[in-house]
């Protein structure tokens, strides 16, 4: 399958008339692709970008079956430019090639002639404070869990899930990892609200969960591309030992952790499970 990486934005840069250069950055997940071109901040428009992409596939590179993005300002602009190509467009905050050469690009623009000197975080997006899930939404209880990366895929992987997302690149193999590496994880039990709940957390596409302390201490869901939830929040001191102990075994497993959602703790019916990957683990 054909993907491509896609990032469109200002840079810290100018034109002679001291307004903001746009430059757009195209390629693919094994990195054959690379296609770069600056834009003035008045070409910036969705018809200007649908033209490179159509100039692209004009010179013989295969039409890519997804376009990932992770900007939110350009996804806004590709959803306009793609409606006629027939390019399936998905918001997503792993786009591993493309930030890895975002950040060789920041090392290149104070070189240039035009470089404004301004503060420039190439991969970093603004974030919303995260906002409490709805009362009707939460389940009856939750736990942190853990399990070995050699039986993930058994343990679930056989099970009739209604939701279930495994992508194959954050499978422990494919990232890298050991199978006796502990993968951590939080078990929610949703009670009679297990599907309603399951069914929100697939609409708002889960990233990754975070441990924040502070008081109360808190779970954070990330979300989406910029959104940030409140799944959680406890002051009891050993939830926070747990919960310590949940952050260093998703760093040893290389940002890998799972969400699981089930009606109770029989272990007998599962409704939706998410293999996730913390955000910038690439």
């Amino acid at each position: 399958m054909s993907v491509w990486e896609i990032d469109f934005y200002r840079r810290p840069l100018q034109d002679e008339a001291e307004n903001p250069v746009w430059e757009l950055l195209i390629c693919d997940r094994e990195g054959t692709l690379k296609h770069l071109v600056f834009c003035a901040q008045s070409e910036a428009t969705a018809d200007w970008l649908g033209q490179q992409l159509q100039q692209l596939l004009a010179k013989g590179h295969p039409k890519p079956e997804w376009i990932c993005v992770f900007r939110p300002q350009s996804f806004s602009l590709l959803e306009v430019a793609v409606q006629s190509l027939g390019i399936k467009l998905q918001p997503t905050r792993h786009t591993p090639t493309l930030k890895r050469w975002l950040e060789e690009r920041s090392l290149v623009y104070p070189t240039l002639p035009n470089y404004t000197g301004q503060p420039y975080q190439p991969i970093t997006l603004d974030k919303p404070p995260p906002m409490p899930i709805s009362e009707n939404l939460l389940g009856s209880q939750w736990r942190f869990a853990s399990l070995p990366a050699g039986d993930l895929i058994t343990a679930f992987s056989d099970r009739l899930i209604p939701i279930f997302n495994l992508p194959d690149e954050f499978l422990p193999l494919n990232v890298g990892l050991a199978s006796t590496v502990i993968i951590s994880g939080v078990v929610i039990d949703g009670g009679r609200r297990s599907m309603q709940l399951a069914r929100w957390l697939e609409k708002i596409c889960p990233v990754s969960l975070s441990y924040a302390p502070g008081a109360p201490d808190g779970l954070i869901l990330e979300a989406g591309l910029t959104d940030r939830w409140v799944i959680a929040t406890f002051d009891d001191a050993e939830m926070a030992i747990a919960a310590q102990t949940y952050e260093v075994r998703k760093q040893l497993g290389k940002g890998l952790h799972f969400l699981l959602i089930q009606p109770d703790d029989s272990g007998m019916t599962y409704t939706a499970f998410w293999l996730l990957k913390q955000d910038g683990e690439n």
